[in-house]
């Protein structure tokens, strides 16, 4: 709903769009405002142009050099305040000595280098916005106060004298002003300093303090009475200088006439409250609470009305209901500019003045010598306590989310233990509590044994902070494994997610939450320190036996070693499962690229609702009864996978397709399954019977029938080398339109890389089946050995992701291994690198490997003529040759090498880039070169 007076979004940052320059007048005296009216300037100038702000208490002489050297915007800075140092002063100079007052050059000369000299040590080990706002003030302040000092100090002196009628020369009489002149230049440029630099930047009680010191030791030196008057006269001059009433009156005298709009003009260098401010806050927070937000941080920032808005906060919290306390109090401490505010509203005054003068004292400069340890320790002795059994208010929540920022959650838990019958009060009960059992856990054991208890995950007031709080659960889930897992594939697969979860919490920080932030980071950063040490230990593993080969070359791969093949999984599980019915498929494919694999595999893919029967039609060999035992094969394979007794031999003699049908009804009608997938291998099989005349051509015909007996209970999954378009015989087109077409090529760069580093099945999508495996988990069934990135890039080039080719060079690499570790007893590395990769494919690989290699090249001779004279033509070539070449070395007209190139590059044998055709795998090329041409005829 739009407000007819919307509460004005205060805007006091500095209005400069540009760094300062060197060579503009404007400039230096827009600096000089900023150094005595607006020294919060310097803090945004910095952070905005100049790499960041760090603060005085965490600047150190190395980071001060390091930023001076590398930061043109903050090293113009303190440079543009040494110019200010000299040039004003002794303008100032100029000045004074043009209405009458006599400057001693020399004194001025003297006490500008030495500020000069403090500005410059300062703004390297306290930071260039301290280093400049010291220059600067210190200068001008001594400038003036030696030059009006001395004049009253030589009327002093010239009074002293007459009255007691001593004889003293003129030359003696300047020589005393100059020294007492010289010394209260430097008193009155102290409390300057203390004013405009301590009083602005840091805190108003430093001030008091330093009049304290001063008072008790004049008054322990001279006296008494000496010491409460320098005391008290120290402290107005303070007083003055802190306070700046004469900011304040000319401020309020503007306020009576200002509507508090953007570019209001507010005072910054005064601690003394300005009217109205507190009524006007407040009705800005019940007009809109997160623009009154934003106003009190405005005004934190750039000023020094701290108080005011403390005053404000608790007289707006305190009338809240009681529903909305934790809510409202969690916006306020989102993106808090000074969390000083929540300690001050939490705590009573009496309690509140005791806590600034604890912090003034331990924390004031006199006190450089000693170390921050011992100062946090006095502090914290000394903390303010707040109270928890007091009544339930708005200062529990506050004192809760206070804990929490300083990282107590133990003391946080302690009050929203309170507030556990309020809105979020439960939440932010669980999240302390989790937070404190965390907190100083660091060792394995001791992480590795939390039980943390569930998380909320609805309606929830910090729900980045929850994710945060769910990745260490994970965390500590992971370390579980990695300390009870005998796997070490399981420990480092855990490990690693256990350092990716917690790098993800460190560089994903921004996202939560301010009051919990630095706590959880910290959690993390100590948790990810703990693992780093044993990180080295999880991949020690001797070998002292034999490593078992997980590469499978003939076989199809089976069990945990059928790894990869993710995406035609993934189509088959679409295909089966997610549709409401069963889709047909046929898998097609190069020579042994996989497709028994998948067959045999995929009903490890497919649930408990889907059954899978495998046939290997290649089994059947020579047949004498046609039809007939193709089908006794495929009733014999589903009556021992599903326990359904199949008709007898004399049944299917006698009518073999009517048997084989009503044997499927029966299936389909008592099975105990969703569905049901007959998967046909070497289906090619079927074509050589249909040739040879031992299966009657109708018999495709008959199985498209099969496939449409029940569409949402059946289906066939045939895997072959041809696609069903390149059977171009009239009995296979029944099935163009009853079957999908799934192309099994080579496997990604990626996937090959991780096949041969991870022979064993990596599959592992959750931590709970993880653990589950741990417990029956084999550790001679992990791979030991390793290999390196260039090892792993040759292969892939040699064999372009042929899983056959992979995996055989892979099992002759281990077998090389065991027989040099454990047989010729040589001290090698677990490490394959790419000269053992060369040596095994130097070494008799061809002759392993010639079912594949001849296989493709008995392919090569079938269906169209020209292939082999293309592949020989080729092969010589690495980079490819023209289609013109091939025509002039082959001798084949172009129609011949078109649908010869269209066949190789159908079945991946050959393949076109930029116009040149090249082999596809380089292992192949290099056995055509061998022996190609002795096996052309």
């Amino acid at each position: 709903m739009k407000q007819d007076n919307p509460v004005p979004k205060l805007d006091l940052a500095p209005k400069l769009k540009r760094s300062l320059s060197l060579w503009k007048p404007l400039d230096y005296l827009r600096l000089l405002y900023w150094v005595f009216y607006f020294p919060q300037a310097l803090r945004w100038y910095v952070n905005t142009f100049g790499g960041g702000y760090i603060p005085v208490k965490e600047m150190t002489l190395g980071k001060g050099l390091s930023i001076l050297r590398e930061n043109t915007v903050q090293r113009q800075l303190l440079f543009q305040s040494l110019v200010i140092t000299v040039i004003i002063p002794f303008l100032l100079c100029l000045l004074l000595e043009k209405i009458g007052i006599q400057i001693n050059w020399s004194s001025i000369a003297l006490g500008i280098a030495l500020t000069l000299s403090l500005g410059i040590v300062l703004g390297t080990s306290l930071g260039v916005v301290f280093g400049t706002a010291l220059c600067i003030t210190s200068s001008v302040a001594f400038v003036l106060a030696f030059n009006i000092l001395r004049e009253l100090t030589f009327i002093v002196a010239l009074g002293v004298i007459c009255i007691t009628e001593r004889n003293v020369t003129f030359d003696q009489i300047l020589n005393m002003v100059d020294k007492g002149a010289l010394i209260l230049a430097w008193v009155v440029t102290l409390i300057i300093i203390l004013g405009v630099v301590f009083g602005a930047s840091l805190n108003v009680t430093y001030g008091l303090v330093l009049s304290v010191i001063i008072g008790i030791t004049f008054g322990v030196l001279n006296g008494i009475l000496s010491g409460i008057l320098s005391c008290v006269l120290i402290s107005l001059a303070l007083g003055i200088v802190i306070m700046r009433p004469d900011n304040w009156l000319v401020n309020v005298a503007l306020s009576l006439f200002s509507s508090f709009q953007k570019n209001w003009l507010l005072p910054r260098i005064t601690y003394l409250p300005l009217p109205q401010l507190k009524s006007r806050l407040i009705a800005w927070f019940y007009k809109d609470w997160d623009v009154g937000i934003e106003n009190v941080n405005q005004i934190l920032e750039y000023s020094l009305q701290f108080f005011p808005v403390v005053s404000a906060i608790e007289k707006v919290l305190n009338e809240l209901p009681e529903d909305q306390i934790i809510f409202r109090v969690s916006q306020l401490a989102q993106n808090l500019y000074d969390w000083r505010l929540f300690l001050y509203i939490s705590i009573d005054i009496k309690t509140r003045l005791k806590s600034i003068i604890v912090e003034t004292i331990v924390d004031f400069p006199i006190f450089f010598f000693i170390s921050k340890n011992w100062k946090e320790q006095v502090k914290y002795n000394l903390r303010p306590i707040i109270p928890v059994d007091t009544p339930i208010t708005f200062r529990t929540a506050v004192a809760g989310f206070w804990f929490l920022y300083q990282k107590k959650p133990a003391i946080s838990t302690q009050f929203f233990s309170l507030l556990n019958n309020l809105l979020y009060g439960e939440e932010l009960f669980i999240l302390t509590q989790t937070l404190s059992m965390l907190q100083h856990v660091y060792h394995v054991d001791a992480i590795a044994s939390l039980n943390i208890t569930t998380f909320p995950t609805e309606n929830l007031l910090r729900p980045s902070t929850w994710q945060a709080m769910n990745s260490l659960r994970r965390v500590v889930d992971d370390i579980k494994l990695v300390q009870h897992s005998a796997s070490r594939n399981t420990k480092s697969l855990a490990y690693s997610h256990a350092i990716g979860e917690l790098a993800e919490v460190i560089n994903n920080q921004e996202q939560i939450l301010e009051a919990e932030r630095a706590l959880i980071v910290n959690i993390a950063q100590n948790w990810k320190q703990t693992l780093e040490k044993i990180g080295k230990s999880i991949g020690d593993v001797a070998i002292t036996k034999p490593v078992r080969n997980p590469y499978v070359i003939g076989n199809p791969v089976t069990g945990s070693l059928f790894v990869g093949r993710k995406d035609i999984l993934r189509q088959l599980e679409e295909l089966w499962i997610l549709g409401n019915q069963l889709q047909s498929v046929v898998l097609y494919g190069h020579r042994r690229m996989g497709k028994t694999s998948i067959l045999v595999n995929i009903a490890q893919h497919t649930g408990a609702e889907i059954k899978v029967v495998y046939i290997n039609l290649q089994r059947l060999g020579a047949i004498s009864q046609g039809v007939a035992e193709v089908l006794i094969a495929i009733s014999d394979a589903i009556a021992k996978q599903l326990n359904i007794e199949s008709p007898s031999d004399e049944a299917f003699l006698t009518l073999p397709q009517r048997t084989f049908e009503r044997y499927l009804q029966q299936v389909i009608a008592n099975m105990n399954y969703r569905g049901l997938i007959i998967a046909l291998d070497e289906f090619e099989t079927i074509e050589e019977l249909i040739k040879e005349g031992q299966l009657d051509p109708r018999f495709m015909g008959f199985l498209r029938g099969l496939i449409q007996i029940d569409p949402a209970k059946l289906a066939f999954a045939f895997a072959g080398l041809h696609t069903l378009e390149e059977m171009t015989a009239d009995y296979f087109q029944p099935f163009y339109a009853s079957v999908i077409p799934i192309k099994i090529g080579f496997v990604s760069a990626e996937a090959n890389k991780t096949l041969l580093a991870n022979p064993v099945s990596i599959d592992v999508p959750s931590l709970s089946q993880i653990e589950q495996a741990s417990t029956i988990d084999d550790p001679d069934n992990d791979f030991l050995l390793d290999y390196t990135a260039e090892a792993l890039d040759l292969i892939y080039s040699l064999t372009s992701g042929q899983p056959y080719l992979t995996q055989l060079i892979g099992f002759q690499l281990v077998r090389n291994y065991n027989d040099q570790v454990f047989e010729q007893n040589k001290s090698r590395e677990s490490t394959f690198t790419v000269k053992d990769v060369e040596s095994v494919v130097s070494k008799n690989f061809f002759q392993q490997g010639r079912y594949y290699f001849e296989g493709v090249w008995g392919q090569a001779a079938q269906d169209t003529p020209g292939q082999r004279a293309i592949i020989i033509a080729v092969a010589p070539h690495p980079q490819g040759i023209t289609k013109d070449e091939l025509i002039s070395v082959t001798g084949l007209i172009r129609e011949q090498i078109n649908a010869a190139i269209a066949t190789l590059e159908r079945h991946d044998v050959i393949q076109e880039l930029e116009g040149n055709y090249r082999i596809i795998v380089e292992l192949f090329r290099r056995w055509v070169m061998m022996y190609g041409r002795t096996k052309l005829y």
